[in-house]
């Protein structure tokens, strides 16, 4: 249950810090979703896409985790792993979106001058 609970607590939080760039990011019509090692974008994408996709990914990914730590029996060795496992799967999606997000507002700035 408090599998759950985590993965929900991450999913909002994602929700909330994509609420909070697209107002940040509302005049661009496309975000940066790729950069090159030399820091230049490789690809765009349309701002609502850009900012959704890491909230939909976690919640899918974080649901199957959450669904299988409830209902798959864990191997030997491996019993009161599940909490952690969710806990470190939220933290990684946040840090990756709270790294993208801070790579777009970096190249915007970039542009800007």
């Amino acid at each position: 249950m408090i599998q759950s609970i985590i993965a929900l607590i991450a999913i909002g939080l994602l929700i909330r810090m994509s609420v909070r760039a697209n107002a940040q990011f509302r005049d661009e019509a496309r975000l940066p979703m790729q950069w090159a090692l030399n820091g230049s974008v490789n690809w765009t994408a349309p701002r609502s896409f850009a900012l959704a996709l890491t909230p939909i990914l976690a919640g899918c990914i974080l649901t199957a985790i959450v669904v299988m730590t409830l209902t798959m029996q864990p191997r030997p060795g491996q019993e009161g792993m599940e909490i952690p496992v969710v806990f470190f799967g939220s933290i990684v999606f946040v840090a990756a979106h709270s790294f993208h997000l801070w790579m777009i507002r970096k190249s915007l700035k970039k542009n800007d001058l």
